[in-house]
């Protein structure tokens, strides 16, 4: 039980920081692309050493005890791959103009009064709100599973997803408040997308928890591992490229992939 309520709590934590960008977006006179550059690159750094070091190992093991040593290991880069598939369809059905991977920048917020009472501008900036919550689904089913698990692995990638929703939360206030100018409907609409990443939790422990044995976990926990690879990949080192400060990112990604290494080895 205590480790479901800190499960349920770092996804919670993990899902508003979108907030945390929203208000940045509302109250920063410029976006520090340094600070985003590096972070992004921490978190995907993090994200893609824990995935291929300790989450796709303790799937593995899992699935090998459950189905024999060849079926447990093909299993286990299916499920990888699965994993990845997931997140890509999510991804091609979000249209570019709400894409939570299309990079905005505080900047983006001046001068946009005119857009006020247009109803096109509003139906999509509620779109995007929608389609970056759709797309932080799958994320808090990976914060929640991993969490479950070990609560340290799951505060290391609480902390990762965290960060690089801090700019998720940027790319929903700027068009919602394109459509409406209105701060507090851009900050209600960015603050609830978040929310879907605890939503994911809650259905994955009512639907998965009841069945929950090693061959489940493991599929699911391999899963987890080709999704956090995937928006590493896709969307985290892009991104923080994007921001203009190419050699901060892989000093980012360094470092996170040493602060985790060291983690797993202190404290894991």
């Amino acid at each position: 039980m205590e480790n479901l309520l800190l499960a349920f709590g770092l996804t919670l934590l993990a899902g508003l920081a979108t907030g945390v960008g929203s208000l940045i977006a509302f109250f920063a006179k410029t976006t520090n692309t340094k600070f985003l550059s590096l972070a992004l690159g921490f978190s995907a750094g993090v994200m893609i050493y824990v995935s291929m070091v300790e989450i796709f190992f303790k799937a593995q093991d899992s699935l090998v005890d459950a189905m024999g040593n060849e079926a447990g290991q093909w299993t286990t880069v299916g499920a990888f791959f699965g994993g990845m598939l997931v997140i890509a369809l999510i991804d091609k059905f979000i249209p570019k103009s709400g894409n939570p991977h299309e990079v905005k920048k505080v900047e983006d917020m001046a001068n946009r009064q005119t857009a006020v009472k247009d109803p096109d501008l509003l139906k999509m900036g509620t779109f995007t709100a929608l389609a970056i919550a759709i797309h932080n689904f799958p994320e808090g089913i990976a914060t929640f599973t991993a969490a479950l698990n070990d609560p340290a692995l799951g505060i290391a990638i609480a902390a990762a997803i965290a960060i690089h929703n801090i700019p998720e939360g940027i790319a929903v206030s700027v068009p919602v408040y394109y459509a409406t100018g209105d701060k507090k409907k851009a900050f209600k609409l960015s603050f609830l997308s978040g929310l879907s990443e605890p939503v994911g939790a809650i259905l994955a422990y009512l639907l998965l928890m009841p069945f929950l044995n090693d061959m489940v976990f493991g599929i699911l926990f391999a899963g987890v591992a080709g999704i956090m690879v995937f928006i590493s990949l896709d969307e985290l080192l892009p991104a923080s490229r994007r921001y203009g400060e190419a050699h901060l990112s892989i000093y980012g990604v360094v470092a996170g992939m040493a602060v985790m290494a060291l983690s797993l080895l202190l404290f894991i």
